[in-house]
């Protein structure tokens, strides 16, 4: 017998989504900037590497249902909780959640967020950030070659 979240996983009418209105079980966002700010926060306030308080825990799995385009494959059989850590590659904060088994998953609560209600342009996710934070490729490096300090 699996437990009970009391979270439903019904996306959200067109209706609400043309509106702008994202209503949840447990909470209702009437702008995705409202929507971010309040994860945001929570990531941001949250001591790290400690499970989030029950209601958090299901304010988050419906994030997830509702906003990640791989939510069961990220779930898997059960989520036994939710915590904020410090990402190993990244060097910054991200929610994880931690599967019955004690698997961790990382999700981006930003695209989850963006995918529910679309984000204004400024705030969505700079897909150069990832190849920069790598250190990899652009530009020639040094000081080129020059003229090789001939003068005629």
């Amino acid at each position: 017998m699996e437990p009970e979240t009391g979270i439903t996983a019904d996306p959200m009418s067109v209706e609400d989504s043309e509106k702008g209105v994202s209503n949840w079980t447990l909470c209702s966002f009437s702008t995705s900037v409202q929507m971010f700010d309040y994860f945001y926060k929570l990531l941001h306030n949250w001591t790290p590497n400690l499970n989030l308080n029950k209601y958090e825990q299901m304010v988050l799995l419906e994030l997830l249902k509702k906003g990640h385009l791989e939510a069961e494959r990220k779930i898997g059989k059960w989520v036994k909780a939710f915590q904020v850590r410090f990402h190993p590659l990244y060097k910054s904060r991200c929610f994880f959640l931690v599967r019955e088994d004690d698997s961790v998953e990382d999700f981006s609560f930003r695209k989850c967020v963006d995918h529910i209600l679309p984000l204004p342009e400024n705030m969505q996710i700079k897909h150069d950030v990832n190849r920069a934070l790598r250190g990899k490729g652009g530009g020639r490096g040094g000081r080129g070659r020059g003229r090789g300090g001939k003068k005629n």
